[in-house]
């Protein structure tokens, strides 16, 4: 492993391989253990989390318990302890939780109004577009890319991926969106942006950028993914279809490379079954002649 990794970046992972009579899933296997701690328990984050919030008083003991018996979570007492230290959970246990924002308040008082694309009857091309964070595991550890969906030509307008799920990083993704948009000869003006309640979807960056100086409505998912299945759906089939060519990916701007090549092969050259097995770019245009 040590001899493949010195070589790697002069002769390519392939060729060291076949020199070493290595299997490629036997290196994929040994890379999983360089994951990060944090990264290899992040399923645990939520569940701990909360429960620092509902019970201040728990140290380690009680919160296996209670994670086991609420969550259906299982763990180590040690894991637990190191996960504590590594997320601050003591901090957590000892503040107050803050103040909801005044978008949150807003969603809370909307009730099911805040999700506008649920009574939706017909939608046009380019009308709701769906968007959300994934994480995407590589050779150097795991990036996130946002990718922003059109619900009826299943194009990707616009994406984005980096160390961590930024606003920046979303606003990025919606730049790059506007412009697909303007080659279509359209403006983001009352198109839907439909997403969950991550904090970057309501972020006063994000909405202040599509709500008030571009014009769109935002649309917010209430039940988390069930409410927006739409990118749970093309996110699994994009990651199972990339994910060696992921891993394959020394670093980010190695994968930013092979996230580009293989969004604009999906988008351009990648039969859709829905659009009668047509690329969604082609579907788009077939639809925009038309009218």
């Amino acid at each position: 492993m040590a001899l493949i990794q010195e070589v790697r970046a002069e002769y390519g992972l392939a060729p060291a391989l076949v020199a070493l009579n290595l299997a490629r899933s036997t290196w994929h296997y040994h890379q999983a253990y360089r994951i990060p701690y944090t990264t290899k328990y992040a399923h645990l984050r939520g569940p701990l989390e909360a429960i620092a919030r509902k019970h201040p008083e728990y140290g380690y003991r009680r919160t296996l318990t209670e994670l086991r018996e609420t969550h259906g979570q299982f763990a180590n007492h040690k894991v637990v302890e190191r996960l504590h230290r590594q997320w601050g959970l003591p901090l957590i246990r000892t503040t107050r939780p803050p103040r909801p924002s005044g978008i949150r308040t807003a969603i809370a008082e909307s009730g099911e109004r805040a999700n506008l694309v649920v009574s939706l009857e017909r939608i046009g091309p380019f009308e709701v577009l769906y968007t959300d964070f994934t994480e995407i595991l590589y050779a150097a550890g795991k990036a996130f890319l946002i990718a922003i969906l059109d619900h009826l030509t299943k194009v990707v307008l616009g994406w984005a991926a980096g160390e961590a799920a930024t606003s920046s990083l979303a606003l990025e993704a919606w730049r790059k969106t506007k412009r697909t948009l303007a080659r279509f000869g359209l403006r983001p003006q009352g198109i839907i942006v439909h997403h969950d309640q991550d904090s970057v979807f309501t972020s006063y960056a994000w909405t202040g950028a599509l709500l008030l100086k571009d014009g769109a409505r935002i649309s917010y998912a209430l039940r988390g993914a069930k409410d927006n299945p739409e990118m749970e759906s093309f996110f699994g089939r994009f990651k199972q279809e990339n994910h060696s060519l992921f891993l394959d990916a020394s670093n980010l701007t190695e994968l930013l490379s092979v996230l580009s090549q293989r969004l604009t092969y999906y988008n351009n050259q990648r039969r859709h079954s829905s659009l009668g097995n047509v690329a969604p770019m082609r579907h788009a245009r077939s639809l925009f002649s038309k009218s």
